[in-house]
C-alpha cells in the first residue's frame, strides 16, 4: 500500500493494530519514503486521517540494469524509465531481461511494480546431490541467474530452470 502524508509518498512495509489494556487503540506502522528511501515508525490513532495515493499502472518491458539502476520501456511509447533498487526494493531479484510486467506511476514518478505470482529462473550454481541420503526430506540452496538463492530438491541441477513464487521467494516446481 502506497500512502501521502504531509509533502512525502510512503510504502507501507509492516502495520499492526495494537490496543494497550484500558487505552485507545492505534495502528503501529513501518514505513520506507519512496523519494528519499528512508525507513520510519509511525502510530496512527483512531482520529488521524491517511490518504492512499492513487497509482496508474503501465505494461513496461525490463531492459537492463546499469549498477543500481534499472531500466524499462513502455511498450506503447517505447520511451524509457529507470528506478533505483531503493524503489525496486526486493523485488530486482526476480527480473530477468525482456520480460513484461506493470510498472506503478504516481504523476509521472514510477514507485513501484507488480510482479506476476510466479517466473521462471534458471539455476547458476547448486552443489551436486549425495547419492543414497534419503534418511529424511533432502532440500539444498541454488543460487539462480538473478542472484537469488532458493532452496530446492536434490534432483534440481545447474542448467535446469525452475518456476519460484514472488510473494514468498520459495521454489515451486522444475520447468
Amino acid at each position: 500500500m502506497l500512502i501521502k502524508q504531509g509533502e512525502g509518498l510512503f510504502r507501507i512495509l509492516d502495520l499492526q493494530h495494537l490496543t494497550p489494556g484500558n487505552k485507545r487503540g492505534f495502528v503501529q506502522s513501518r514505513m520506507r519514503n519512496i523519494r528519499s528511501g528512508t525507513l520510519s515508525d509511525h502510530k496512527f490513532r483512531s482520529e488521524d486521517s491517511v490518504e492512499r495515493a492513487i497509482l496508474d499502472d503501465r505494461e513496461m518491458q525490463y531492459l537492463y540494469a546499469d549498477g543500481d539502476i534499472y531500466y524499462f520501456m513502455d511498450t506503447e511509447s517505447y520511451e524509457q524509465t529507470q528506478m533505483s533498487t531503493g524503489v525496486l526494493g526486493d523485488s530486482m531479484r526476480y527480473l530477468i531481461p525482456e520480460v513484461l510486467i506493470r510498472v506503478q506511476f504516481y504523476g509521472e514518478e514510477p514507485v513501484g511494480i507488480d510482479l506476476p505470482q510466479t517466473v521462471d529462473l534458471k539455476v547458476s550454481d547448486t552443489p551436486p546431490s549425495i547419492k543414497g541420503a534419503t534418511a529424511s526430506a533432502q532440500i539444498k540452496p541454488a543460487t539462480l541467474e538473478t542472484g537469488l538463492v532458493v532452496q530446492v530438491p536434490p534432483f534440481i541441477n545447474v542448467g535446469d530452470t525452475i518456476r519460484v513464487n514472488t510473494d514468498t521467494g520459495e521454489y515451486q516446481s522444475r520447468v
